[in-house]
């Protein structure tokens, strides 16, 4: 930039097409018609308007057409944490379902508190998002019903939305952890151990109902000591797995309810001397290399984002029927965790 474009340039402001018409020596009307691709102008009128929008930087302002058209073509996404790897892929099927359909994304992270989840809905409503893809924190979203009410589309995932009826998409978390637990079963484990999320979290409480199940069918007694539902803290994983391997009647093996959970465990394990069985929910990265390789039950994240994408597109597109929700399966992955035998 030379020292007089940086002497006059000034932040914040852009180039109108009123300083367009200006400069290519047009009328306003002939700067719209040139912007939104119209007829009625000759192909030099239309060549010194496109060196001016080039000269000047300028951008069509997107603000007005909402006002014509009631539509920004943007979406909302709100996840729990951006920096999980499970959101990766779900995130990247949003965006991809929003592009086929001309739209933007605009993402952002709850970091699992209710208060903030609803402070960036609201601030991605009154920027006018023709809808959104919400990964709830909180239980209660009846702060949303104007918004939905005023033509807001909005699709739920991976855990229902509360106190309200909404489309949802969730995975199979009850299924999931059900055959993870019968997969422990099956290998000859008697005593297993759950250390699960918050249990006011939709999943882990799906999860751990997935693992009373499995004992249930087998016949097997739950131990309470052997459940551990909390936070993913490092230090609180640990303490839980801890007590639950050095108890009087300690696990011979472990399930875990998601995957930091499940990667605090492995550092957990591998300090022990002797092999215990674990099946961990939701794959992770470098899980097959590790030695055994850690069994787990996988998510498709990139399904369900696709799958709550195109639910919203189909509200969008005018689909008037009942709420719906939507169960994506998941896939029990043996790596050899999982399959290590109880001690003699």
């Amino acid at each position: 930039m030379t020292d007089t474009a940086r002497s006059t340039t000034r932040y914040g402001t852009r180039p109108t097409m009123k300083d367009v018409a200006a400069r290519a020596g047009v009328g306003l009307k002939t700067v719209s018609r040139v912007v939104n691709g119209e007829p009625g102008v000759t192909p030099d009128t239309e060549r010194r308007v496109q060196e001016a929008i080039t000269a000047l930087g300028f951008r069509r302002n997107d603000s007005a057409r909402v006002l014509r058209k009631g539509r920004t073509a943007s979406i909302g996404l709100v996840l729990e944490d951006l920096a999980d790897p499970f959101y990766g892929p779900l995130n990247r099927a949003v965006e991809e379902v929003a592009r086929d359909h001309g739209a933007l994304l605009i993402n952002g992270s709850s970091a699992e508190d209710p208060a903030r989840e609803q402070e960036l809905v609201l601030a991605l409503c009154a920027r006018r998002v023709d809808g959104l893809v919400i990964i709830p924190a909180g239980t209660d979203h009846r702060y949303l019903e104007p918004e939905i009410a005023a033509g807001v589309a909005t699709v739920f995932v991976d855990r229902p939305a509360g106190e309200i009826e909404a489309d949802v998409v969730l995975s199979d978390s009850f299924g999931g952890a059900r055959d993870a637990v019968a997969h422990l079963i099956a290998h000859g484990h008697r005593r297993i151990g759950f250390i699960g999320d918050q249990p006011r979290i939709h999943t882990a409480v799906e999860r751990l109902r997935g693992y009373r199940a499995a004992m249930d069918e087998a016949g097997l007694p739950v131990d309470e000591s052997w459940v551990a539902l909390g936070s993913t803290e490092p230090e609180r994983v640990r303490s839980a797995a801890e007590a639950m391997l050095d108890g009087p009647a300690p696990v011979t093996a472990l399930f875990s309810g998601n995957n930091r959970v499940t990667v605090t465990v492995v550092r957990v394990l591998a300090g022990r001397p002797r092999p215990v069985a674990l099946v961990g929910f939701d794959d992770f990265e470098l899980a097959d290399l590790i030695s055994p390789g850690i069994t787990v039950v996988a998510q498709d994240a990139a399904r369900l984002g696709r799958t709550a994408a195109s639910l919203l597109f189909r509200r969008l597109d005018g689909a008037d029927e009942p709420p719906q929700q939507r169960v994506i399966p998941t896939r029990l992955i043996p790596r050899g965790s999982g399959e290590l035998p109880p001690p003699a």
